[in-house]
């Protein structure tokens, strides 16, 4: 197990030890269940903070969809070519996006979309799309056509056909946010857990951090409110014999074969994410 040392002193000074009790929330929000641990001093108190998280994680859900055509995200691509205004968390899932994509030299690419949308289908069928099919694909896929302004916060994207995709870093940014939201109603011994990717609050009450196992790690102390893993162990596919995670290489067009589970520990979720992504690409 690791041991994740957060705030034990804080709750301490607040004298919060012996007046929370331990509370669990569970929803289905971008596709996979959600699941909200928090202490409180009573139900109601622990309800209403997990229902403004909730809520909060369902709005940003309808900016950063790549499922929903009328998203914030949808819209922006029918502004291609166009610098459009957008709303201050796009901005900076956007932001961050295009500079992991920079510093991992495209491992990580927001505008993977087509990519992904070919690549389910192959999921789907059990047969690696025709080659001229992926071609047309991977041409439309390139961070550099997108293009970030955080000064006026505007985004354009350089090409008409462009189609983004944020599985990679939004998730974690998400996260991050909802536990904001419950540090907004007191709350802040608090873990939120979606698919593979975690936003830590302070300990529980009465103990040093929180004991989160992650596959593969050796046990160490370590000091964080983000943790996210990426890989193959629970999504893939075989075709003819080789192993094919759900994460699609946009170097390659098609689900990576490096077989390689990265975990990101780190302060922020959306980074931790997309880090996550890259390296289990990168091997």
């Amino acid at each position: 197990m690791i041991r994740l040392l957060v705030g034990f002193l804080i709750l301490v000074a607040h004298g919060r030890l012996d007046a929370q009790a331990r509370h669990e929330f569970t929803e289905l929000h971008m596709g996979v269940a959600v699941r909200i641990a928090l202490y409180a001093p009573d139900q109601a108190t622990a309800r209403s903070a997990a229902r403004a998280a909730f809520d909060r994680i369902a709005q940003l859900e309808d900016i950063f969809s790549d499922y929903r055509s009328g998203s914030e995200l949808r819209r922006l691509e029918l502004r291609a070519g166009h610098w459009t205004p957008v709303s201050a968390e796009l901005l900076t899932v956007l932001s961050l996006a295009r500079h992991v994509a920079e510093v991992s030299d495209g491992a990580f690419d927001p505008t993977v979309a087509p990519l992904v949308l070919l690549w389910r289908e192959s999921r789907r069928s059990g047969r690696l799309p025709e080659q001229v099919v992926l071609d047309s694909a991977r041409a439309l896929v390139n961070w550099r056509h997108l293009e970030v302004d955080t000064l006026r916060g505007t985004i354009r994207l350089t090409r008409p056909d462009m189609r983004l995709d944020l599985g990679g870093v939004a998730k974690g940014s998400i996260l991050r946010w909802a536990l904001a939201t419950l540090r907004s109603r007191g709350i802040l011994s608090a873990f939120i857990e979606a698919g593979g990717d975690l936003a830590l609050g302070e300990a529980p009450p009465g103990q040093l951090g929180w004991d989160i196992a992650v596959a593969g790690m050796v046990p160490g102390p370590r000091f964080s409110i983000a943790v996210a893993t990426s890989g193959p162990t629970e999504q893939f596919i075989e075709i003819n014999g080789i192993r094919y995670a759900h994460i699609v290489d946009p170097r390659t067009g098609l689900g990576s074969t490096t077989g390689f589970q990265a975990t990101v520990i780190g302060p922020d979720g959306g980074v931790a994410d997309a880090l996550a992504t890259a390296l289990a690409i990168l091997g």
